[in-house]
């Protein structure tokens, strides 16, 4: 039972990140806050991590190509395309198209993993596809047909795939010499050094006392425990049942974002967080297969 606080507290400081992000499309640049929140996690980590990651030079070495994928995909594309959203759309928007996650995750670990369907996994995603389509759509989901998506909105989307992709890889590409806090450390590198470029290029508002405490929460809380709890959990009870837990990051997103940031809350929340809590306890408890084993079928 305590492996299910890793994932649940990480999605709870995640939820918070995604109101921080909001916050910071007001008082720095996308990609100045992108590449401050790595660069604080990394100076941070440096003194502590640095000389056992030289001693083991030889052992990463032969996995840098992996650890490049894993950090643009979990640290550079997921996170700069959630600052460019938070100018698009609302907190509330991007933390219900975070839930999105698991039904990515289902997939992508059913082709990748050859993972079995539960029919509770299945139901669980269909019914949290139908709370992001109610409320993204303001209470009316047949509208996300004839108008789709807004700009803020795709873009979390694709996020979010990205960080689908990074979940199912993380599990696939074991590093069992590197520690877990070696492992992340490593990915941040990557996005310091990935980031770096657009920093320099783009306009920049420099840090000051309105940003700064919103800069360093992302570096801190976002940046270091949120993703060693994450990892701890995929490692623990897989990138299946923790993804699942991102089906309460719109419950919370919603509710710090209204107290935080005054976004209305309406009945259609109220319903479309129903139905993601739903899909989360279906996914868990209902763990009958999707199909009897072939034995059985034939019995």
């Amino acid at each position: 039972m305590g492996s299910y606080l890793f994932p649940l507290i990480a999605v709870l400081i995640w939820s918070v990140n995604t109101v921080v992000s909001k916050m910071a499309a007001d008082s720095i640049g996308a990609a100045e806050i992108g590449f401050y929140r790595w660069l604080v996690a990394a100076v941070l980590f440096t003194p502590f991590l640095l000389p056992s990651i030289w001693r083991q030079r030889a052992d990463i070495r032969p996995q840098l190509p992996r650890l490049i994928v894993l950090g643009m995909l979990g640290m550079v594309i997921y996170q700069s395309l959630a600052y460019y959203a938070a100018h698009m759309t609302s907190a509330t928007h991007m933390g219900l198209i975070g839930s999105l996650t698991p039904m990515m995750v289902l997939g992508l670990s059913t082709a990748m993993l050859g993972q079995a369907l539960s029919r509770g996994a299945v139901l669980g995603c269909v019914l949290a596809i139908a709370g992001v389509a109610l409320v993204v759509s303001s209470g009316q989901p047949a509208t996300l047909l004839t108008q789709g998506l807004n700009g803020g909105d795709a873009l979390m989307f694709v996020a979010m795939l990205a960080y689908a992709v990074y979940n199912i890889l993380l599990k696939r590409w074991p590093m069992p010499r590197l520690a877990t806090v070696q492992l992340l450390y490593l990915q941040i590198l990557v996005a310091v050094i990935a980031q770096l470029p657009l920093f320099l290029m783009a306009p920049r508002t420099g840090l000051n006392a309105a940003n700064l405490p919103l800069v360093g929460f992302a570096g801190i809380m976002a940046s270091i425990a949120a993703p060693l709890l994450w990892m701890m959990s995929v490692a623990r009870i897989g990138p299946g049942r923790s993804s699942m837990f991102f089906n309460l990051v719109p419950i919370f997103t919603a509710v710090i974002a209204f107290m935080a940031l005054g976004e209305p809350l309406a009945a259609y929340h109220a319903v479309g967080g129903v139905l993601t809590i739903g899909g989360l306890l279906l996914a868990e408890l209902w763990k009958q297969p999707l199909r009897a084993p072939r034995a059985a079928a034939t019995a």
